[in-house]
């Protein structure tokens, strides 16, 4: 069996960076197939960083991430990475996990997979691995689309934006996944904002060390399915947080939840937000309907983390 070779590593995300003699070798390297701006590029990053020396195994299903590694014999991973199918990312981490165990390894083993794969057709698996408390950290990167063919929509879409099977925009809102997960009262259910990177970190350090089922969920702006600049990725995802359109929070053994970040609620934040991505065509979003949305989340949210409720929102 040949060794696959490899390209020399970039360095890490800035601001997040080792100098090349204390850091170990990130799992995204250099030579990457990846857009430049790509929310699931800066993921890996953040992920090598918790990762740091850790023994990890990797499952990754159809999706932008398994084109990443390039054509053998190279590979843009620095970690042994299993090719699943798009439904069975979380049954072949099981057994790796299973595996693992029996050997008496100390190895992580991680299903990191799009919207697509984790939202749609990869979620039985998911769902079953869950139930039974598998020992997996299941990291989903949302890009909100089917991005690697064709950018498709998915059940992780927004309502009103364009993807190339909603051509007048998307009629239903997106699914609440993190919800739905914690509902299996797994050990460990959060969402991650790559423009916060303390929470970030200490988040994915915390499901690498947590024993069981753990579910992370990771907003990854698609420069090319959205429509928006490739510089402006970072700045989307902190917009979506400070409009409260994409919620910070973390829920222990499916009922404790904290919220990590207030938001502002700002309106402009939103309307940035909105008009940055030529996905929101011109008159498909209703910011009034979609401020009363996120106002209707926040409150059911606050109300689950138990804060106080004089001002659910605002």
């Amino acid at each position: 069996m040949k060794t696959l070779q490899t390209f020399e590593p970039e360095p890490a995300l800035g601001g997040l960076a080792h100098t090349p003699a204390d850091r170990p070798e990130p799992i995204l390297r250099a030579g990457n197939t990846n857009c430049g701006g790509c929310g699931m590029s800066i993921g890996w990053q953040l992920l090598s960083r918790a990762v740091a020396d850790r023994p990890v195994q990797l499952v990754i299903p159809a999706s932008c991430s398994i084109v990443t590694a390039g054509t053998y014999p190279f590979s843009a991973y620095g970690a042994p990475i299993v090719a699943s199918t798009f439904a069975s990312a979380a049954a072949v981490a099981s057994g790796l996990a299973h595996a693992a165990r029996l050997n008496g390894e100390k190895t992580r083993v991680l299903c990191w997979a799009g919207d697509g794969g984790t939202y749609d057709i990869g979620f039985a698996t998911i769902s079953a691995a869950a139930e039974r408390n598998e020992d997996i950290l299941f990291i989903c990167y949302d890009n909100e689309i089917y991005g690697n063919t064709g950018g498709q929509r998915s059940s992780a879409t927004p309502q009103n934006a364009w993807t190339t099977t909603t051509p007048g925009g998307k009629d239903v809102p997106k699914k609440d996944l993190l919800g739905i997960m914690a509902a299996h009262r797994i050990p460990y259910t959060a969402s991650v904002s790559m423009a916060h990177l303390d929470d970030a970190h200490r988040k994915l350090e915390h499901a690498l060390a947590t024993p069981g089922f753990r579910f992370l969920h990771l907003l990854a702006p698609c420069p090319t399915g959205w429509k928006s600049e490739p510089a402006e990725s970072v700045s989307l995802v902190r917009m979506a947080v400070d409009s409260g359109l994409y919620a910070v929070y973390e829920v222990f053994d499916g009922n404790r939840v904290r919220i990590n970040i207030d938001p502002t609620m700002s309106d402009s934040a939103l309307e940035r937000y909105i008009a940055s991505q030529g996905r929101f065509r011109k008159g498909h979003a209703d910011l009034k309907a979609l401020r009363g949305e996120i106002d209707a989340s926040w409150r059911e949210l606050r109300a689950r983390a138990g804060w106080a409720s004089e001002e659910a929102t605002r």
